[in-house]
């Protein structure tokens, strides 16, 4: 068990605005104090490519999903070491920052700084402290531009930042507390992962059967014409999504500028999932940039959003609300309601002929994804359009126990995310005192030491299309 850690007995004045106080021991320092700016450049462009998400830290390349193409080359581009501190100057306000824990390549276009002499032990802590939700007002603050979206934190910005400096042994203290209790957070999340990896396979098999065969167990059957997938009722058919959709659009990656405090909202891939949208992780935008987009026309309830990259695959049906555009690589499908109902073909799609045929077409792409032409050519079971509620009905009858049990878990794993962050951010500031709590600590755990878990967005709902390298 974790003591529980109590506030330090006094506080004095910090002069940093969001700060509480700073506690006994600590100081700050401004960045140049800290760190020490570094540009060296790979000679061979051989090195380990490494990459910088929100999400991650930063982590190897070949260890994440990135969406964006490799350079023909990498001579010339900037290199890292283990203890370095990596910022992608465009996202840093987006936590688009990390401590290396390996020697590789980045952007030319991000900076690195290193740790003077006097703080070669506080990478992690440094990984902590300026990744935490307390620093997120002082590095956007810090950024410089125009809109939101374009905001970049320069070098001398980042030098005159304050930084918060807790004695050496207390660091180490922090950090050795934040390591086990990060990993209690993780294995608590990965098993609740699990068990609505399990429900979702059960939904699987109930969503497959029903856009496969239909709820007339009796039905006369005939050959699909797939080999694979075997007979379906005599009366189905096979289409192609542009034969039975009023419309296929995507966003000809024309993606909207991010503006604080706009009314509109862009959806974007990490939006979608299981079916399910989440407006976490959308911006807003403003009337100019929707007026723009919205030209060849605005999603609405009755269309289903479908992600064709990042991941490919992944649609839910378009919430009801009248002031949302798309992101990057997203797409909508507007069913001809006379022959084909917007639920029917979610369920569809998560069925085994449209995995199938995305499965097919995604091969031997490096990041996974279909052009246009491909989707528009979605293959499609089809019934009668009554029959089709009829199914869509049958399905929610039956999954009902199981979209409650992970629902459920769902809730369970974002109030662990706010605990955790809410923790960290107390823990770096010195809002609370875990000294005490990191020497009860078991000396034989194998703590995490790459990144930060998944910094509160789980691998599989991680989608950094804009902030990695």
């Amino acid at each position: 068990m974790i003591a529980d850690p109590q506030p330090y007995p006094e506080y004095k004045e910090s002069g940093i605005p969001w700060l509480h106080g700073l506690a006994p021991g600590w100081r700050t320092l401004r960045g140049k104090g800290v760190f020490s700016a570094v540009d060296i450049r790979s000679e061979s462009g051989n090195e380990e490519l490494l990459t910088v998400s929100a999400a991650n830290g930063i982590v190897p390349r070949r260890q994440t999903t990135v969406t964006m193409f490799k350079a023909k080359s990498y001579v010339g581009h900037k290199l890292c070491w283990p203890g370095d501190l990596v910022v992608n100057s465009l996202w840093a306000w987006m936590q688009g920052l990390g401590v290396a824990q390996h020697h590789g390549l980045i952007s030319s276009a991000y900076s690195v700084y290193r740790p003077r002499a006097e703080f070669k032990d506080y990478d992690r802590f440094f990984h902590y402290l300026l990744r935490s939700d307390a620093y997120k007002w002082e590095l956007q603050t810090r950024s410089k531009g125009v809109w939101l979206s374009r905001l970049q934190l320069s070098d001398i910005a980042f030098m005159d930042m304050p930084v918060l400096l807790p004695p050496p042994d207390e660091q180490a203290a922090i950090v050795r507390f934040l390591d086990y209790a990060n990993q209690r957070f993780e294995k608590a999340i990965r098993a609740k992962r699990k068990v609505i990896g399990f429900l979702n396979e059960q939904k699987q098999v109930i969503i497959h059967r029903a856009v496969t065969r239909g709820l007339d167990t009796n039905a006369r059957l005939k050959p699909s014409g797939i080999s694979w997938l075997g007979d379906i009722p005599r009366h189905w058919e096979v289409r192609r999504a542009k034969q039975v959709c009023a419309a296929i659009i995507d966003c000809k990656n024309r993606t909207p500028d991010m503006v604080t405090g706009g009314k509109f909202i862009v959806v974007r891939t990490t939006n979608i999932r299981h079916g399910k949208f989440n407006i976490a992780g959308s911006y807003s935008t403003n009337q100019r940039n929707y007026a723009i987009w919205t030209q060849r026309g605005a999603p609405r309830v009755g269309d289903v959003f479908f992600t064709r990259e990042a991941p490919v695959g992944e649609a839910c049906l378009v919430p009801n609300l009248d002031n949302i555009c798309m992101g990057q690589r997203m797409m909508y499908f507007r069913p001809q309601t006379a022959v084909l109902d917007a639920e029917f073909l979610l369920h569809s799609i998560y069925g085994p002929v449209v995995r199938r045929y995305i499965e097919i077409e995604a091969n031997g792409s490096t990041v996974g994804h279909l052009r246009l032409g491909q989707v528009s050519a979605i293959p499609l079971l089809l019934c009668p359009i009554e029959e089709q509620k009829k199914i869509v009905s049958n399905i929610a009858t039956e999954s009902a126990p199981l979209n409650a049990g992970i629902n459920h878990l769902d809730r369970e794993i974002v109030l662990l995310r706010e605990y955790r962050t809410r923790l960290i951010a107390d823990v770096v500031t010195g809002k609370l005192d875990v000294r005490q709590a990191a020497a009860g600590l078991p000396d034989d755990t194998d703590y995490n030491t790459d990144g930060m878990d998944d910094g509160g967005l789980d691998s599989e709902e991680s989608d950094d299309e804009t902030i990695t390298v």
